[in-house]
This record gives structure tokens, C-alpha cells and sequence, in this order.
């Protein structure tokens, strides 16, 4: 009896230090997706603030970050508008999908004529596979000047995950957004090239989806689940908590008989 009693006195202990650990991990994942969801809700206000805002003029925007009156991390979303010359022949090809259909977004560099010495590569839009190759949209090609208007978006300061492939300047398609790549594909001065993109058009409005490149591709409308990551995560551990509860419990009623 002795024995017995010994080995029923182990379960309870046993039990809680295997789930401890496991309940731990739950209640931090539960608690980072918390702060994920107030992280993704503030960014959604300011996407909201920012888009809402009516458009700076294009040539401000560099004169006010080339003199240090703003910083470029601070561009994010917001509208702007300008006149430029597209430099056609030096166009680059994300690869991205649209409404369904896959192919390319084009990211064209752009010279600021109010700034000569400033160059802006702006993503004009979409373009299907098979209109990949610019002179197969040659209604697209302006020679002069010509005003855009859009959001403005940072470049990344690098590659955001293993999982993307890496980039094909030779090839001229590109997984993530490398401005610094970019501009080397395109035989374009470093120095000259804003640190800033351009995403012509707006997402909120209706533009034909037959003439190319298609604007407006920019994605507001961004995933928040968190909350309901959070509910999971803290659900799961409080069921752990009830399950053992209830294991020890009958342990300890089967010891002290």
C-alpha cells in the first residue's frame, strides 16, 4: 500500500510540470497576438489618416526630405502628385498578382522636372504576362511630361522573409521591392533615385481594368485577425488549465482512497 501511495503522490507533480511549460507558451502567444492586434490597429489608423489627406506636391515632398525637414519612413501611404517624364526604356517588372490574374507591376523611374537631378521610380500599374515587354503596350509609353498622382511607400531595407525568391535583375522580374537593385538594373545614378516609390492611382477608385498598366494596385485593406489569434491562443491554454485541474484532482482523490 505504501507503494502505491508513493507512486500516486508523483502523478499531480508530474502532470503540472509538463503542463506548466506548455501553459506558458500559450499565455506569451496569447499575449503577443494582444499586442499584434493594438500594433495593427494603430497602423490602420494612420494608413486611414494618412490616405485621407489631401496630395503634397511631388517636388516638395524631395525638397523637404533632401533638406531634413522630414525623414522618408514618414511618407508611408500618403498621397502625393507631380509632373514627370517616364524614362520608358528603363522600366523594371514586379512580380504580383491583380484582382485574380498574375503578371507584373511596373515600376517605371522617373525624372522630377521641377528637380532635374531627381529621379522617381514609380509603379504604374499592372500588366498581364504577355504584355510584360513594353513595346506590346505602346499606348502606355509617354514621351513628355506628364502629372501622376498616388500614394507614396517606402523601400525596404531588405528581403522580408527566406521564403520569397530572390530578385532577377537580369531577368527583370523582382520578388520584393529593391529600390538599390532597381536602380542599378537600370543604369540609374544612386545618388539621383529618391528613397521613396510611387504607387500611381488610388485603391479606392474605379479604373478600367482593360488598358495598361491597370493603377491603383496598392493594398490598404490589411489581414487583422489578431484578435481571434489571441482568443485561440489564450482558449487553448485555458482548457489545459481545466484538463489538468481535473487529472490532479483525480489523482489525489485516488491517493487519499
Amino acid at each position: 500500500m505504501a507503494t502505491g501511495t508513493a507512486q500516486n503522490r508523483k502523478v499531480p507533480w508530474l502532470l503540472i510540470a509538463v503542463a506548466l511549460p506548455a501553459l506558458v507558451v500559450l499565455l506569451v502567444l496569447g499575449t503577443w497576438q494582444v499586442q499584434r492586434l493594438a500594433w495593427k490597429q494603430d497602423l490602420l489608423a494612420t494608413i486611414a489618416a494618412r490616405t485621407d489627406a489631401p496630395a503634397e506636391p511631388l517636388a516638395k515632398v524631395i525638397m523637404d526630405l533632401r533638406q531634413g525637414r522630414i525623414v522618408a519612413d514618414g511618407l508611408e501611404y500618403k498621397p502625393a502628385a507631380g509632373e514627370v517624364v517616364f524614362m520608358n526604356e528603363r522600366e523594371q517588372h514586379f512580380f504580383a498578382t491583380h484582382r485574380g490574374r498574375s503578371g507584373y507591376y511596373v515600376y517605371t523611374p522617373a525624372i522630377v522636372p521641377q528637380i532635374p537631378d531627381a529621379i522617381v521610380f514609380i509603379n504604374r500599374g499592372f500588366v498581364p504576362f504577355d504584355l510584360k515587354e513594353p513595346e506590346l503596350r505602346a499606348q502606355s509609353l509617354t514621351d513628355g511630361p506628364v502629372t501622376v498622382e498616388g500614394l507614396l511607400r517606402q523601400q525596404l531595407p531588405g528581403k522580408p522573409s527566406f521564403v520569397v525568391p530572390d530578385n532577377d535583375p537580369v531577368g527583370n522580374i523582382w520578388y520584393w521591392k529593391d529600390l538599390s537593385g532597381m536602380s542599378a538594373a537600370a543604369g540609374l545614378p544612386q545618388d539621383a533615385v529618391v528613397p521613396f516609390f510611387l504607387d500611381a492611382g488610388y485603391p479606392d477608385r474605379d479604373y478600367p481594368q482593360d488598358q495598361f498598366p491597370v493603377p491603383g494596385v496598392t493594398l490598404i485593406e490589411l489581414p487583422n485577425n489578431h484578435l481571434q489569434y489571441a482568443v485561440t491562443w489564450y482558449g487553448l491554454a485555458l482548457t489545459l488549465t481545466v484538463i489538468v485541474g481535473v487529472m490532479v484532482r483525480r489523482a489525489m482523490t485516488g491517493r487519499d482512497a
